[in-house]
């Protein structure tokens, strides 16, 4: 598996943790210890999880954990306000989160690849219109985050 496979499942797990830990109140400790020994690279009920680069999935769980109230923020200005983060299924509010540490944090990665990437772990759980909206805030928030990568191009 190349790099970007790795970091390609490395965001799905840290959505899959970070969706356990807001669903079963399951601590930090004990959400990457069972990630990372019985889910990762593992077959699990019949599916095989793909290898992930363990510490891009630490550095995203680990990062919207520190940072989360201040995601929530940036996350929440660009819904509708009849439709807050809070109002939100787990699922989508992780991967919100996720996508946006990226944009906010890992100015290494391009953010229209973590656009892509979130708009995939959306559409692998949802259909057209979750993954649409995922595709909306996350575009949003990188035009206004990463505003140097998106004025080069005009």
């Amino acid at each position: 598996m190349s790099r970007a496979e790795h970091r390609t499942a490395a965001r799905l797990a840290a959505c899959q943790a970070l969706y356990q830990m807001d669903v079963t109140g399951r601590g930090i400790n004990e959400c990457l210890a069972e990630f990372e020994s019985h889910w990762i690279g593992q077959e699990v009920e019949g599916d095989q999880y793909k290898p992930a680069e363990i510490a891009f999935f630490r550095d995203i769980l680990l990062g919207v954990l520190a940072d989360q109230i201040a995601l929530d923020r940036l996350i929440d200005l660009r819904l509708e306000k009849t439709w807050p983060l809070a109002r939100l299924e787990a699922l989508m509010r992780a991967i919100l989160r996720a996508g946006t540490y990226e944009l906010k944090k890992r100015l290494d990665v391009p953010a229209r690849v973590v656009i892509t990437e979130y708009v995939d772990v959306a559409g692998a759980f949802y259909g057209s219109d979750e993954a649409g909206m995922i595709n909306a805030v996350l575009d949003t928030l990188a035009h206004e985050l990463r505003l140097d990568e998106f004025a080069s191009r005009s």
